[in-house]
């Protein structure tokens, strides 16, 4: 009986350790490039009309684009709900340092209003770019999101589905150097988030 007894209390234990490193705040969800994506210094359109490159005018520490649009059914909202949960969990200060972007893959119906509408729902910071579809894959193809990979939509855009539904990080230098996919959590981007500022 002693003997059942320690061996539970020893799984328990062993649970307990293993749960606890599961949890450590200086464990990264996301993935770490070790050769960072260039930004493209290729200009969309932004919610307001005016151009728009990830490269020339991500001014901040840390710049989190996702791809998708606006009539996603699945992983878009999912992602852009985890997205405003995560940046709701950041202090002021690591608020004003970092940029969420939206970049179409169905520009045929997400034009500047529409990204505005469907962004504002999630939070009003947040950037909506669209522009021609060529532009918009050339945009993608260097930070390795193969638009043209995806599910063709009647519009003519394109439904990445499950396999180019990451999160990029782009950092001031103007480098693509962290990834998360689509089943990151709000409580995970926070984390990586916030250890990405501290490294800035």
């Amino acid at each position: 009986m002693r003997r059942t007894l320690r061996i539970v209390a020893l799984v328990l234990a062993l649970g307990l350790l293993t749960s606890a490193c599961g949890s450590d705040p200086e464990e990264f969800a996301g993935t770490r490039l070790k050769n960072p994506y260039a930004a493209p210094d290729i200009a969309l359109t932004d919610t307001s009309g005016s151009p728009y490159s990830l490269a020339a005018d991500t001014d901040k520490a840390l710049t989190l684009v996702f791809f998708g649009y606006t009539h996603c059914p699945d992983y878009c909202p999912l992602v852009m709900n985890n997205l405003a949960a995560a940046m709701n969990r950041l202090d002021d200060a690591e608020r004003s340092k970092v940029d969420v972007v939206l970049v179409t893959t169905d520009p045929e119906r997400d034009d500047e209003a529409a990204l505005r509408t469907y962004l504002d729902r999630y939070d009003k910071d947040f950037i909506g770019l669209t522009g021609d579809l060529d532009t918009i894959i050339a945009v993608g193809e260097p930070m390795a999101v193969y638009v043209n990979d995806g599910k063709e939509l009647p519009t003519g855009g394109f439904d990445l589905g499950g396999h180019s539904t990451f999160t990029l990080a782009i950092d001031d230098d103007d480098e693509a150097i962290a990834l998360w996919n689509q089943e990151t959590s709000s409580t995970e981007f926070a984390a990586d988030i916030q250890t990405l500022l501290t490294e800035d």
